[in-house]
């Protein structure tokens, strides 16, 4: 495993600086170690206080990792370094172990506040700006560094190649402060190493326009740990970017500030796998729930459940080609994400009624089967398709919502079913929040009416 080292201050609050940046190398696959070089007292309303660490604790810290050969680092990242003092020492440390790094010129902080005093700049440039690898500023930080106003691409091109001169190996600018591009609905971020590369991702727009913390801190770190990992500065800045963006996507609202989650990715990645193994095990239990083939309609029968969050068909994991019966006994298809358009519309339309139901299943109707819902203790519900609008409405969407209204319960329903239409086959559709569950709830339903 690449060790990387985070020399920065800290934030009591939790979404940026050293807290935001040890997430991102686990998140990673890097072991991270850190250097604290202040401790800041802030919240989502800004910085309240903010206490520099004395420099000779500094030295001791950076002395005392790169000592142990167990935990001396390949890669580091600077954040906030905030007086002329503090970065001369890392600036001369860094040298004498000959450390590579990415230099975040953390100027203030996200929710407010200065981090880095105003005659520290001039020390930062001629120190660390030339022995960096690559410096990350974002186009605030720029216009500091450069001494150049930054209104659009162009400007920031301009800034970008000074900035180089000044001594960086390459510079990022980060696109997300440049109105004309979130006005363009992306975010594109400007590499600048002797040739121009731009890297976009969509904007991430939130209501109200919250603030995000964490995020700058989070893409130097994930920076730094995919360079420690070998990749080029392109490809390591594509995979930081995307990294931050889903950081993004999935963070967390916290008071008046989105809070990026550097796990995000790692924890949807799980909960797929638990949502397939989930379809794969209730498949199984209905393949042996003796005869479960009664159930089956003549347009077959399906189960699938959502990941969390799940916004299209392609969040929805199901049985590719349906459940069918055979001279051979119950058929069903493999197991995957994005095969049934069909189970997968039942269960986006009940999660905007309840995100914990992301499951379902369709079996055939009978008075019989309604019966034995209500003896397993199923709360029923129903709509007509007779009364579906014309146009403009589909009609799962709108069969779901009309089942929820008629039900005229606290509760939602756990069976929604229809009596059919020229063409259109009667159906019982069963809810619940996993397969597993479903697959019990039909379990329940076959014993009532078989004994």
């Amino acid at each position: 495993m690449k060790r990387v080292m985070t020399i920065g201050g800290s934030d009591c609050s939790g979404g940026a600086g050293i807290q935001a940046d040890i997430k991102t190398f686990s998140a990673l696959g890097v072991y991270g170690s850190s250097v604290l070089t202040a401790i800041t007292a802030q919240n989502s309303f800004g910085v309240q206080a903010k206490q520099e660490v004395p420099v000779k604790l500094v030295e001791a810290q950076i002395e005392s990792i790169m000592s142990d050969k167990g935990i001396a680092v390949e890669y580091a990242k600077t954040g906030m370094l905030y007086s002329s003092a503090m970065i001369e020492v890392v600036a001369k440390h860094l040298k004498k172990h000959k450390i590579p790094f990415v230099l975040d010129p953390v100027l203030k902080a996200g929710s407010g506040g200065i981090l880095l005093e105003e005659n520290a700049l001039n020390t930062l440039i001629e120190l660390l700006l030339p022995i960096c690898e690559v410096v990350t500023p974002n186009v605030p930080e720029a216009c500091f560094i450069s001494g150049l106003e930054i209104r659009d691409k162009e400007d920031a091109k301009e800034s970008a190649q000074k900035i180089h001169k000044m001594g960086a190996s390459a510079v990022i600018i980060k696109g997300g402060h440049l109105e004309r591009e979130i006005a363009a609905g992306k975010a594109t971020d400007l590499i600048y190493d002797g040739a121009f590369e731009e890297i976009s991702s969509a904007y991430i727009k939130r209501e109200e326009e919250k603030i995000v913390h964490g995020a700058g801190c989070s893409f130097s770190a994930a920076l730094s740990a995919e360079l420690a990992k070998g990749k080029k500065l392109r490809d390591a800045a594509l995979s930081a970017k995307k990294f931050v963006h889903d950081a993004i996507s999935g963070g967390e609202e916290l008071s008046n500030l989105v809070v990026v989650n550097q796990v995000y990715r790692l924890r949807k990645d799980a909960d797929r796998y638990r949502v397939l193994e989930n379809v794969k095990e209730a498949v199984r239990m209905l393949k042996s729930t003796a005869d479960f083939g009664k159930l089956i309609p003549e347009v077959g029968t399906n189960i699938g459940m959502a990941v969390e969050g799940a916004e299209s068909v392609y969040d929805v994991a199901a049985v590719d080609g349906r459940i069918v019966p055979t001279k051979e006994g119950i058929h069903a298809g493999s197991v995957d994400f994005g095969v049934s358009d069909h189970v997968a519309r039942m269960i986006l339309a009940m999660m905007k009624h309840d995100k914990a139901k992301r499951s379902a299943t369709n079996v055939k109707y009978s008075a019989e089967i309604i019966e034995a819902c209500k003896e397993a203790g199923l709360l029923i519900s129903a709509f007509e398709r007779e009364k579906e609008p014309a146009a403009g409405v589909k009609t799962m969407d709108w069969g779901v919502s009309e089942a929820v209204r008629n039900l005229l319960k606290e509760k939602l329903p756990d069976v929604i079913f229809d009596l059919g239409a020229v063409g259109k086959e009667p159906m019982v559709r069963i809810f619940g929040n996993t397969a597993v569950e479903v697959a019990v709830k039909v379990k329940r339903i076959v014993e009532r009416l078989t004994h």
